[in-house]
């Protein structure tokens, strides 16, 4: 233990605080990069099963411009299956912020898994979670890099034509859950003025797009382009 004087303890502090904004400053300068990523165009169909059927990957996005996907394990054969997903996966699905705050930057998430659409209903009503859950019939998990381990993937649409933008797992999804943290693996990023972006991306005020989640308006969009990867 390493007790000081209260002046002491600031001084420490402050010295801390300068190694934070350095990795601040980095941390948005490598968001930065990541909105300049290439796209990958997506040829291939993908069918999933929803509340109300099947749906294919254009679907997922709700209307809005962008997608993220979390491949959470709640399928057969996982321990716990079908009274409860993943440990790991669960403890993410804890940590989501509320979609409407991803939804008001034109931004859907959604979870994906192989369980029944009955086992996922049931389970979310347990657990309190309310993020859109979808049922994987297709190989979009082998296909996107998230047959054997979780993972994360975000997508762009011009219209209907879908996009895989970027992709994180492993220790990566440790950052995941908060609205700035999903943003920020986005193509589109958090849309701010502030923002290191590619000309022609969208970009308001921070701060005046922030509200109270049961305040914003529905945000989705139709998906029209206004850039595209390079």
């Amino acid at each position: 233990m390493n007790t000081v004087s209260a002046a002491e303890w600031e001084e420490a502090r402050l010295r801390l605080l300068v190694k934070e904004k350095e990795l601040t400053r980095a941390r948005d300068a490598l968001a930065a990069e990541r909105r300049r990523m290439p796209w990958l165009a997506i040829g291939k169909p993908y069918e999933f099963e929803g509340p109300s059927g099947t749906v294919n990957l254009l679907d997922l996005f709700e209307g809005r411009r962008q997608l993220i996907v979390y491949r959470a394990f709640f399928d057969p054969g996982v321990e716990g299956f079908p009274d409860h997903a993943c440990k790991g996966c669960s403890l993410v699905a804890d940590q989501v912020a509320h979609v409407a705050h991803l939804n008001a930057r034109d931004t859907t998430l959604a979870f994906a898994s192989r369980g029944t659409q009955p086992d996922i209903a049931r389970l979310k009503t347990r657990m309190g979670w309310t993020m859109p859950w979808y049922t994987i019939t297709s190989d979009f998990d082998v296909d996107f890099g998230v047959g054997e381990w979780h993972g994360t993937n975000a997508f762009i649409r011009e219209g209907d034509q879908v996009f895989r933008t970027y992709f994180v797992n492993d220790r990566g999804d440790e950052t995941m859950g908060g609205t700035w943290s999903y943003l920020d693996i986005t193509a589109l990023g958090r849309q701010e003025e502030w923002e290191d972006s590619p000309e022609g991306y969208p970009q308001t005020p921070p701060y005046e797009w922030w509200n109270w989640h049961d305040a914003y308006e529905d945000s989705a969009s139709s998906g029209g382009g206004c850039c595209s990867g390079s």
